[in-house]
């Protein structure tokens, strides 16, 4: 039976909302050469986005409180219970999950899909795309793995032949938008496959969530995994949420206090100790004391998107990745990285690769001469990377078949300007002109 929240302190007033949330650093200026400190332009949001200020209050709302949480009398305690289980009730509210979904606090996505790993029934067949982050890919070490399809339609018929050849239980995993391209998948066509051949579906959101709305409830999924700290909480914290059946029945992910329902046994009574688990999947695998202040981060995020409205956020990410992907197309010798083309529907997710420079000598120089924050590297998605470089060729910069190097990518996010978009265009400009 799913624990209700105590009452707790209001949230925030949805009718005092709709205009977008501060994040921290916006006014932080950074070293370049010559000693001028510069406002920082941020577009590494992929990997770690801003902490939002509604984040920072809720944390600092809860601080003078916290306490231990499910097993305390005190006041404190109580109070820390209600906020801490009410988190995990505006989680499920975010993703749109089902009423009897369980969701449970994990550290980050990672985390979220090691977990469910260790819960998958005996025998469980995964079939995986390659063009996973490694956090949905590797969990699985004797997953089928399918190739990176060339267009939509081939990924769901690439699932639909892997799903229709075993037998017994199986799991589709997949990406909501690419870590790397930022492209957006077909999930709900994905999740409609898998329920065909009787297979569930676990989706990585982490890179869909900060930037659309998700009802898992809708799409027919499974399981979702996201982290805290793509979704402007950078507390430590994400979940996974999804069907409880297969976490109720599977050993806890750690053992120890909150995870057990009763301990018996014992040298006093002559008798190994044993352990009776908690019926409750999310008590089942939270043994120990959880990241409370990360929960209420997590949900504070939530909140604060939720009460902004999607549309504007979606209108003005969509404004600035056009003005950024259109100026990358108009400087000689870059490339931006696609699976499916340029008119395929993305995040705010852009990654390139520029002629004559290799990817870390671009982000250094941005860093260094221009101060802006970008991402280089393979991003956690080494297989993808590589098939991607290996499609442009070594001509384009890059390298990879398999002198390996890696691209460069650009996130952008809540507090992303007109202005941080063009510095970027004109240093990126400047550097190539260097050739």
């Amino acid at each position: 039976m799913k624990r209700q929240p105590a009452e707790v302190p209001a949230g925030p007033d949805p009718a005092a909302a709709r205009t977008v949330p501060a994040v921290l650093g916006a006014d932080l200026e950074v070293p370049v050469k010559g000693g001028r400190l510069v406002p920082y332009a941020n577009f590494d949001y992929a990997a770690s986005a801003p902490c939002l200020a509604p984040v920072r209050d809720a944390v600092t709302a809860a601080l003078p409180a916290y306490s231990s949480v499910h097993r305390g009398a005190g006041y404190a305690s109580q109070l820390t219970t209600a906020r801490y289980e009410q988190a995990r009730h505006t989680v499920r509210a975010f993703v749109g999950a089902r009423p009897d979904d369980a969701v449970v606090f994990t550290r980050n996505t990672t985390d979220a899909a090691n977990l469910l790993a260790r819960a998958l029934p005996e025998g469980t067949t995964v079939v995986v795309f390659e063009t996973e982050h490694h956090a949905s890919l590797l969990p699985w070490p004797d997953a089928v793995r399918l190739a990176p399809p060339a267009f939509p339609g081939e990924a769901v018929r690439a699932a639909d032949e892997a799903l229709g050849a075993v037998d017994g239980p199986k799991l589709l995993v997949v990406t909501a938008a690419s870590n790397v391209t930022g492209e957006l998948w077909p999930i709900a066509a994905l999740a409609h496959i898998a329920h065909r051949h009787g297979a569930r579906i676990l989706v990585d959101a982490a890179q869909f969530v900060p930037h659309r709305p998700l009802n898992l409830t809708a799409l027919g999924l499974d399981y979702v995994a996201f982290s805290g700290h793509k979704l402007y909480a950078p507390f430590g914290a994400g979940a996974l949420v999804g069907r409880a059946d297969w976490l109720a029945e599977a050993d806890p992910y750690l053992r120890g206090g909150g995870a057990s329902k009763a301990v018996t046994g014992g040298a006093g009574q002559g008798l190994p100790v044993d352990a009776e688990w908690s019926a409750d999947p999310e008590q089942r695998h939270e043994a120990g004391t959880p990241n409370v202040l990360g929960a209420v981060a997590l949900a504070a995020a939530c909140d604060a998107l939720s009460a902004t409205g999607w549309l504007p956020l979606i209108k003005e990410e969509e404004r600035l990745v056009g003005l950024l992907r259109e100026g990358l197309a108009a400087i000689d010798g870059l490339h931006e990285l696609s699976l499916w083309g340029p008119g395929h529907p993305r995040v705010g997710i852009v990654a390139f690769v520029v002629e004559g420079w290799t990817a870390r000598e671009v982000a250094e120089a941005l860093s260094a001469e221009y101060g802006i924050g970008v991402r280089d590297g393979k991003f956690c998605a080494h297989p993808f990377v590589r098939h991607l470089l290996d499609g442009l060729g070594r001509d384009a910069g890059g390298e990879c078949a398999d002198g390996t190097t890696g691209a460069v990518r650009a996130s952008i996010g809540v507090g992303t300007t007109t202005e941080h978009v063009r510095r970027l265009l004109g240093a990126l400009s400047d550097l190539v002109s260097r050739r």
